[in-house]
């Protein structure tokens, strides 16, 4: 599967806060610094290299949205899932865009129970 292929969706389609949703998963695949620093509400927060190793942390049955700084890991990362055969949509932009549209974001560590390091 090439980049061309994945699906991509604009921010401006995405709700603002993903707390609570239960059949879409927003999938934050940056390094801990960066979701430090400004992050989407109720995202998941699984950085790049860790996504092999942590699949089973991700409902795959849901609406799988991938985010990023600008959208080359979601491609990466997706282009990885695909290959398993789960489908899932690129933030188109990523973070960045998400930051342009004026669309909220979090800030802090990870949430308690959320062991990432």
């Amino acid at each position: 599967m090439s980049m061309s292929d994945i699906e991509s969706i604009a921010v401006s389609e995405l709700p603002n806060d993903f707390t609570g949703v239960t059949d879409a998963v927003m999938l934050d695949v940056r390094e801990d610094d960066e979701w430090s620093a400004g992050h989407i509400r109720g995202a998941v927060h699984i950085p790049l290299a860790q996504v092999p190793a942590r699949i089973d942390e991700i409902d795959l049955d849901a609406d799988l949205y991938v985010v990023c700084h600008s959208s080359g890991r979601s491609m990466r990362v997706l282009q990885y899932l695909a290959q398993r055969g789960v489908d899932g949509t690129c933030v188109g932009g990523g973070m960045l865009a998400w930051v342009e549209h004026g669309k909220p974001v979090e800030t802090g560590p990870a949430a308690e129970g959320d062991d990432n390091g």
